[in-house]
């Protein structure tokens, strides 16, 4: 979904040679849909409108629920009747936002697939999706890929840099059984990651709140404070390389942004390669051995299904993260 400025949308729009009719719809909100929030529906219901007009005719009562205004939180019920507003949108036959090349590499990288589920190797560098700068992410990609699954959404997320296994629902029953089991115990994640230092055994939890702050610039960060939400994270050691770094499995117990990088700094051993959390000269002697990423990397799922069968998917990191470990161990 490319997500534009308004002036920018307004612009394309002018200049567009074709586009879809400009007309009053309606929608009726079948079970699958149901649980949903509004402006979520909106802004896959109306691809490539940017999120600003989504709230804007939420906020101007131009989007009606059973002929009654409603909030952007407002969740969906099977039955329930949508007014839409004429909203211009790109027209189906304008060039695709993904190229073929990041295409083919998710094509390559599912490592699991089924009717409502498709758990894929995110590659670092790349977003889950679009937004803040980025004309797309994963889930756009994945749209692209599978055009016959409009209601497709991203699961969870991973950070931009951060490889590894990433779920997308393919449908709203799945989206809301795999929500309703990543708040319970239905979903267990764990992580690899190459950490300065030497990681001690006896540290096999680092139990520490943690607080979003955004700074003047905008960027968002995390640090460990006292007022901040519950956080707890298991490590356990894998491997070490002398005392100049040690690859570490992480399991998150909780879910909060950026959680793993800030406990493995918060315990002395930060990340190599993560430019916010990290140490730039430990960073800096991985990169030397040709480890340019982030060194993070989400290895595998365990997820129980509405079936209650157990799914068990796990990703490799790579070349660049197998060939710098290697080199590590010949240092």
């Amino acid at each position: 979904m490319l997500q534009l400025n308004e002036k920018m949308y307004h612009a394309r729009m002018k200049n567009s040679p074709s586009e879809l009719p400009v007309q009053v719809q309606f929608d009726q909100i079948d079970a699958d849909q149901a649980g949903q929030r509004i402006d979520n529906y909106l802004i896959t219901r109306l691809k490539g409108a940017p999120k600003t007009l989504v709230y804007r005719i939420l906020r101007k009562g131009e989007v009606r629920v059973n002929k009654g205004r409603v909030k952007p939180d407002y969740r969906l019920q099977a039955g329930d009747v949508l007014r839409i507003p004429p909203v211009r949108l790109p027209a189906p036959n304008e060039p695709a936002l993904v190229g073929q090349g990041i295409l083919n590499a998710l094509e390559a990288g599912i490592l699991y697939e089924d009717k409502g589920l498709i758990v894929v190797n995110k590659p670092a560098g790349l977003a889950v999706h679009g937004g803040s700068g980025l004309n797309f992410g994963v889930i756009e990609a994945m749209r692209q890929l599978r055009p016959d699954c409009p209601q497709m959404e991203l699961v969870h997320r991973l950070d931009r840099d951060t490889s590894g296994c990433l779920m997308i629902a393919k449908k709203r029953s799945v989206l809301r059984h795999l929500h309703a089991a990543l708040r319970g115990d239905g979903v267990t994640k764990c992580y690899e990651a190459l950490v300065r230092g030497r990681w001690p055994a006896s540290t096999k939890r680092v139990h520490a709140p943690l607080q979003k702050n955004n700074l003047r610039s905008g960027e968002r960060m995390v640090e460990v404070d006292p007022e901040g939400k519950e956080c707890l994270t298991e490590f356990r050691v894998l491997e070490r390389f002398g005392d100049q770094a040690t690859l570490v499995e992480a399991r998150p117990i909780t879910g909060r942004t950026h959680q793993i990088r800030v406990h493995a700094k918060h315990a002395g051993h930060p990340i190599a390669g993560d430019p916010k959390y990290g140490d730039d000269d430990f960073s800096r002697e991985v990169r030397e051995l040709g480890g340019k990423r982030l060194f993070l990397h989400a290895r595998s799922l365990r997820v129980v299904m509405a079936d209650g069968q157990e799914l068990k998917v796990e990703a490799q990191p790579g070349l660049v993260w197998d060939s710098t470990l290697g080199r590590l161990r010949n240092a």
